[in-house]
């Protein structure tokens, strides 16, 4: 099993057992990029110098020497807080690591919620949340069946990565359901407020028969979520090109995007959409995500598009025809006007 990111207790007014958080998410990106230098290809690299150093170097003398000299190391770098200007105080990590905050070991559930009072705009990280050995078991048990039943989500506060976070806690969804997730929160003043982006969007009256098509249209295409049917399109498509600059390929081209047939308002889009016209022609023309043409392919397409033209020989082309027509007739002395340039 993997290392626990946090391990501490779960307190409920008397009740506590001791968990482990594991992260649950984690990067599957198949394509990692380097800064390289255009005029040479050579990877460009990054040191943590000193700042009187860049101030010296402007100057140009000894540039090469001064930034060797004044590279700092790891172990000699330290936190540092600018009290006044060009003044810091300096904080080491252990004095970090000894602070008071009390959700450093355990979380303390303030309230119970229901799920759907939280806008999902609120959580931030997933993670899965496990009793810390057998003996913690069954009281973990007994809160996340209890929590499940009623459909409630414990709020309280966990301290790590540097800050305290609000989180929520919950019976996991999964098919057995024998764990907890637990789900960092940000905080209100965290979160912009939509009034800004929302108060310019007009008032409009909406007609009933809209409306009607509108939710039959949301019933046409409703279905249950799967989200192994969503593939990264981005990273498939950036994959390709790194692929083909490899092999020395064509790069691919970017697909056109099918022509649709234009709407006149929304009531002839809405019953055009229910009537199924516009998954007819997503089906026909449009690519499968993720794919591409690359150039040669659509320079095949577009010449198989014109072969049901008889394209005309050229003047200077020899065809078995023209070949069989000059073997029956004599040579004749060629005319000023036939000898070649």
């Amino acid at each position: 099993m993997a290392r626990p990111y946090w391990s501490g207790t779960i307190q409920i007014s008397l009740v506590s057992f001791a968990v482990k958080f594991f992260v649950a998410t984690e990067a599957k990106s198949q394509i990692r990029f380097h800064q390289i230098s255009r005029s040479t290809g050579e990877r460009v690299r990054h040191q943590k110098v000193l700042a009187s150093s860049l101030e010296e170097n402007d100057g140009g003398s000894g540039e090469d020497e001064s930034q060797a000299s004044s590279t700092v190391g790891k172990d000699d770098i330290v936190k540092g807080y600018e009290y006044a200007k060009g003044q810091y105080v300096m904080i080491e990590p252990s004095e970090i690591a000894n602070l008071r905050v009390p959700s450093k070991h355990a979380i303390s559930i303030e309230q119970f919620v229901d799920e759907s009072e939280i806008d999902p705009a609120y959580f931030e990280k997933p993670y899965f949340v496990a009793p810390d050995g057998d003996a913690q078991a069954e009281a973990f048990a007994v809160v996340r069946e209890a929590m499940g039943k009623a459909g409630k989500v414990g709020i309280g506060k966990i301290a790590f990565a540097g800050r305290e976070h609000v989180v929520a806690i919950m019976a996991s969804k999964d098919d057995e359901g024998r764990g907890l997730m637990a789900y960092t929160m940000r905080y209100q003043e965290e979160l912009r407020n939509p009034n800004v982006y929302f108060a310019s969007i007009p008032k409009v009256e909406i007609e009933e028969d809209q409306l009607e098509l509108a939710q039959q249209l949301i019933k046409k295409k409703t279905a249950k979520f799967d989200p192994k049917r969503y593939k990264d399109g981005y990273e498939v498509a950036l994959k390709e090109l790194v692929d083909a600059k490899v092999h020395n390929e064509p790069i691919p081209v970017e697909e056109p995007a099918p022509k649709r047939a234009k709407v006149v308002n929304l009531m002839d889009a809405l019953r055009s959409s229910l009537a199924g016209k516009a998954d007819a022609d997503d089906e026909t023309d449009a690519p499968p995500p993720g794919t591409k043409k690359t150039a040669a392919k659509t320079e095949t397409k577009k010449s198989s598009k014109k072969s049901t033209v008889t394209e005309m020989p050229r003047r200077d082309q020899v065809t078995p025809e023209r070949k069989k027509a000059s073997a029956s007739v004599k040579p004749a002395k060629a005319s000023p006007r036939h000898k070649s340039a």
